[in-house]
């Protein structure tokens, strides 16, 4: 990461835009600003940044549409920017690859915060990720986002594949929902936005049928959570 990061912000509303560029600007950032999302994916491609504060409704293309185009290559932090403060649209954004989001109008210091906050984490992911998590018929990369079993190659999202590496790491241990969602997702949630945690962890039981043969599985401990056990 670059001693002085650089934000993308995309967003419509140009004096919504103006205003995030301030507060940003004003903390040392590095800030560029886009009004449609067909163009902020140009901009991403032409010159990555390090976080990208992505608003969901745009001409052009939707935020949604953004997310998918900027995660087909990069697992860079992406932060949503939505009017909506409903639970359907949080949790698409968390299952599509969004790092966090923000629900206008928002305050500028909880603005500038949950940016830090999202790029120390990122930050601290990449300084700490081990190389590879190795088990009976599964290898998970951190640092490549690879999984493979029984030799193949899966496809994951990225937080698919941070969920199996966060059990994986921490294996024999049980977290709640709340607790995977702190942890992978880095902040807190509120009401059934949680059921994103249920959903990943469905996907990745399908990606990885049969799992209990090689010794281990991601079991759920009812009233609880979830746990990789290895017997």
């Amino acid at each position: 990461m670059k001693n002085e990061p650089e934000i993308l912000v995309a967003d419509d509303d140009i004096n919504i835009s103006r205003l995030i560029q301030l507060y940003l600007e004003k903390e040392g950032f590095i800030v560029s600003v886009c009004h449609r999302g067909d163009d902020a994916v140009n901009a991403f491609r032409k010159d990555p940044p390090d976080l990208v504060l992505l608003d969901v409704m745009m001409p052009g293309m939707d935020g949604w549409q953004v997310l998918r185009q900027i995660r087909k290559s990069s697992e860079i932090p992406i932060i949503m920017l939505t009017a909506k403060d409903e639970t359907v649209d949080k949790v698409v954004g968390l299952e599509l690859g969004a790092d966090d989001y923000i629900t206008k109008p928002f305050d500028s210091k909880e603005l500038v915060a949950r940016v830090k906050a999202v790029l120390r984490r990122t930050r601290r992911n990449e300084e700490n990720a081990e190389d590879t998590l190795v088990f009976p018929g599964l290898t998970v990369s951190r640092t490549r986002y690879e999984c493979h079993y029984e030799g193949k190659q899966v496809d994951m999202p990225p937080k698919e594949l941070e969920v199996l590496y966060f059990l994986c790491q921490h294996a024999g241990q049980v977290f709640t929902r709340d607790q995977l969602l702190d942890e992978v997702w880095g902040f807190d949630f509120i009401g059934e936005t949680t059921r994103t945690v249920d959903v990943h962890i469905k996907r990745l039981r399908e990606k990885l049928p049969d799992c209990e043969k090689h010794g281990w599985s991601i079991r759920t401990v009812y009233g609880v959570g979830y746990k990789f056990e290895v017997k």
